[in-house]
């Protein structure tokens, strides 16, 4: 059975179901009964198999935190964790991987209120090791400048904030550009996007885009393909990065 047939039946994606069978991302119990049904494999055998997928799920640290991470938003975590480099825009908020424990906490507050609310800001700091790591993830993040003109948490939390981008910045693997206001229009105004890259070449890079309640990932190539020219054009629109550090510099010294 070829991939394409087999991810087609499982009703999953040929780079997704690849993943899976190279141990990139892990594997659900249900989807392992799905596949094991498509694959004709019964009795003993399956139930041995399916008991494996069930401590596999223990692999990844963010399975620990599935009380409070919804199931879309784990599989993007397994994927960033894999992930060699990530491209990303945000137009009004500091990403995940560079927001301080104040930030995070009032960004949780106002986009999904206190339920849960310390395990999430747990979850979110524990994805930021990826920057630190032994081999660590090579970040390019394109701020629109609204990110650090808008008060979040009041002006003591953005000011520490602001400070961590800076030092953040001047790690060798993150390049962090401030999109002014003065570059007028741009592609992105209405998409907010993270494309994903990983070292293996046979490995499809994956566009995410996400919103309050789902998820989605594009695969396809020429999706990736738009969104990485469209990550490059706001590259050349955005400050370059020691003008976009003095940018940041200046901003936390206005809410000291």
């Amino acid at each position: 059975m070829t991939l394409d047939v087999a991810a087609r039946q499982l009703d999953m994606s040929k780079s997704n179901l690849s993943r899976i069978e190279t141990a990139q991302i892990g594997i659900k119990p249900r989807d392992v009964r799905a596949a094991l049904a498509l694959y004709q494999v019964t009795g003993s055998d399956a139930e041995a198999l399916i008991e494996i997928a069930r401590g596999a799920q223990q692999r990844g640290w963010w399975q620990n935190y599935s009380d409070v991470l919804p199931e879309w938003f784990e599989f993007y975590v397994g994927l960033e964790a894999e992930a060699a480099a990530l491209r990303t825009y945000e137009a009004e908020s500091v990403p995940g991987l560079l927001q301080t424990e104040a930030y995070a906490r009032e960004i949780f507050r106002r986009t999904a209120g206190e339920d849960g609310l310390e395990r999430k800001i747990a979850a979110r700091l524990r994805r930021q090791e990826v920057l630190r790591r032994e081999e660590p993830v090579d970040l390019s993040v394109i701020l629109n400048e609204a990110v650090l003109l808008r008060p979040v948490g009041g002006a003591a939390v953005m000011a520490e904030q602001l400070v961590h981008m800076s030092r953040i910045a001047q790690l060798p693997n993150v390049t962090i550009q401030v999109l002014p206001f003065a570059a007028g229009g741009h592609p992105a105004m209405s998409t907010p996007y993270v494309i994903l890259n990983f070292a293996d070449a046979a490995d499809a890079s994956v566009v995410y885009l996400d919103n309050l309640t789902m998820g989605l990932a594009l695969e396809e190539a020429d999706h990736v393909l738009g969104y990485s020219l469209l990550h490059e054009e706001l590259c050349r629109m955005a400050l370059d990065p020691m003008a976009s550090l003095t940018r940041l510099e200046h901003a936390s010294r206005n809410f000291a």
